[in-house]
């Protein structure tokens, strides 16, 4: 109960904002301390106007989103001589009852924040609830706001969802409540896409169940895994999707972006998708599946690999899709062992320097072209990964980069 400019001075290591009442306590973890307070108005559906202190504890509590949020426990009740559970709102009986209900009146909580909307689906699906029919006509009836919550608060509530050991609820939950539409419109439009996959359903069913057969302590393949077929609404002909993934990993990076989600898991998520179609067949050579391992990159294979894994799941490919894959990883596991740094495009016999000195030219698109064509020669023939043959095989692509002229840049 006490106003932040008293509880900031029993503390060594203590800064506070007087506009929410907040007192952060340096630590391992930091600490917060919030005095009680009520709100009035939000003007920006998520930060109150105006802040006053001086609140009991149960308007503090009143302020809260959900019944079950708005419990608060007393350790030390000097009256009662013990601890003491303080629930105005019957959040304990809604909670034994499988239902999560808005504190008060439901139109005035999801006024004050947006973002509580969403939440309502990640909790209710994490944690098995119904949502009590007038928080959920709420919902329903104001979904379109949720339009002007910040992309960053919106990433992390969908973040949020992704580590329940069923994404697919929350997420169906989203659609039922008319929110899909607004924050993931590209993946709404899935629904209603027919799809020819063993296990039936649409795009969406598909896409659901393939979140929900990523990796669960994975967060990133289970992000790929939501968006590895939004490609599919505007690719689809005769039955099938051509070049889907293509369009997915396009429309997978203006999501990304949208949502501001950090540049190297966007990156990552985007590549999979690009490259989720491959089709391995035993036949393939040595070079082949260097050339694959190259294209990909060998860092993402392991994400890949689990994006394809929760995709066949999806799709109720069985036993023998999954032996063609082991298979893949077999051989590529071979190849990274004989030439491990060759995959990566380092470990060539000579570099750019060398063939500047050779070849008399300086740096520049034309050295480029030179290495990337002593790179594919190699990943065809490992044995031609020494000094002189690659010197010599150097010139000779210069000179066909010369006379058809591809070769780009001055000459030193």
């Amino acid at each position: 109960s006490a106003i932040p400019e008293a509880v900031a001075p029993l503390f060594a290591q203590a800064t506070w904002d007087n506009r929410f009442g907040t007192v952060t306590v340096a630590g391992d973890p930091d600490v917060q301390v919030t005095s009680y307070r009520t709100e009035r108005d939000y003007g920006d559906r998520r930060r109150p106007d105006e802040v006053r202190f001086g609140a009991s504890l149960a308007e503090d509590l009143s302020r809260r989103d959900f019944t079950m949020n708005a419990i608060a426990w007393i350790p030390v009740d000097i009256d009662a001589g013990r601890g003491r559970l303080i629930d105005p709102f019957g959040g304990l009986a809604d909670l034994e009852g499988g239902l999560l209900r808005a504190v008060g009146n439901p139109d005035e909580r999801f006024a004050e924040d947006a973002l509580r909307l969403v939440r309502a689906a990640r909790l209710a699906g994490r944690f098995g609830l119904d949502i009590e029919p007038a928080t959920e006509r709420a919902i329903i009836r104001l979904a379109g706001t949720a339009a002007g919550v910040s992309a960053e608060r919106v990433r992390d509530e969908v973040l949020r969802m992704l580590e329940a050991g069923a994404p697919s609820v929350s997420i169906s939950l989203l659609e039922r409540l008319g929110l899909l539409a607004v924050l993931l419109p590209e993946l709404a439009a899935l629904r209603g896409v027919p799809q020819a996959k063993a296990t039936p359903g649409d795009a969406l069913d598909h896409t659901l169940r393939a979140v929900d057969a990523a990796p669960p302590d994975a967060r990133t393949a289970r992000l790929a895994a939501l968006l590895h077929d939004v490609g599919k609404a505007s690719t689809l002909a005769d039955g099938h999707f051509i070049g889907h993934e293509r369009v997915g990993a396009e429309l997978a990076a203006a999501i990304l972006r949208r949502l501001r989600v950090p540049r190297a898991m966007a990156d990552e998520v985007v590549s999979v998708i690009r490259h989720h179609m491959y089709a391995y067949d035993p036949a393939w050579t040595d070079a082949a599946v260097r050339r694959f391992v190259r294209r990909v990159g060998q860092d993402r294979l392991p994400l890949l690999f689990a994006l394809r894994r929760a995709d066949d799941a999806a799709s109720g490919v069985g036993a023998a899709g999954a032996e063609v894959q082991e298979a893949l990883e077999r051989r590529i596991a071979l190849e990274v062992e004989r030439s491990p740094g060759l995959l990566h495009g380092r470990d060539l016999a000579i570099d750019g320097d060398d063939v500047q000195r050779a070849l008399g030219i300086g740096p520049g698109p034309r050295i480029g072209t030179i290495m990337d064509g002593l790179l594919e020669a190699v990943l065809d023939d490992p044995s031609l990964n020494r000094r002189n043959e690659l010197l010599d095989l150097a010139r000779q692509i210069d000179r066909t980069a010369v006379t058809e002229g591809t070769a780009q840049g001055p000459a030193g």
